[in-house]
């Protein structure tokens, strides 16, 4: 969990400060405010926690080869989110979107700290571009997504002039 840690830290230095304004402020019509890409965050955390609980459970041995996840900050590399990660247009202040943050980042690290450490070696399920990750690589793969749109957040607030 060091790049989670890590992570997230520099997730919460990024948007610290910001008004719920700014937050819910959209660069263009085609392009996420800072509220929609924290809010994507926390989905896609949460969507991963629960899956890899439930693979931990029910999963099947898949033995997956080491994915080179650290890719995924690579923002030239364009990805549809899936349905289940995209953001609302609700409005929301930086007060909820943290408390959601650390919610989900609190149920994976329970995972990583209860689960049988050679089950998340064995067990996994597949990624649209890596194809199929252990669920011990999946954990770090949170914190490396997050790195990639901590970018994202640094562009869209040059954009808006923050």
């Amino acid at each position: 969990m060091q790049i989670n840690e890590k992570a997230r830290q520099e997730l919460f230095n990024e948007i610290d400060g910001i008004s719920a304004d700014n937050l819910n402020k959209k660069p263009s019509d085609d392009q996420w405010s800072i509220k929609q890409i924290v809010e994507h965050l926390y989905l896609m955390e949460g969507a991963i926690a629960k899956t890899i609980q439930g693979k931990l459970e029910n999963g099947e041995v898949v033995n997956a080869e080491i994915k080179p996840i650290e890719a995924a900050i690579n923002r030239e590399v364009k990805i549809d989110a899936p349905k289940y990660t995209k953001p609302s247009n609700d409005f929301a202040t930086l007060e909820e979107l943290k408390k959601k943050l650390n919610m989900t980042h609190q149920k994976l690290l329970n995972i990583e700290e209860e689960a049988d450490k050679e089950v998340l070696k064995v067990k996994g399920f597949p990624h649209p571009v890596f194809g199929q990750m252990s669920l011990k690589q999946w954990i770090p793969f949170v914190g490396y997504h997050e790195m990639r749109h901590i970018l994202q957040i640094k562009e869209v607030k040059e954009k808006l002039g923050l």
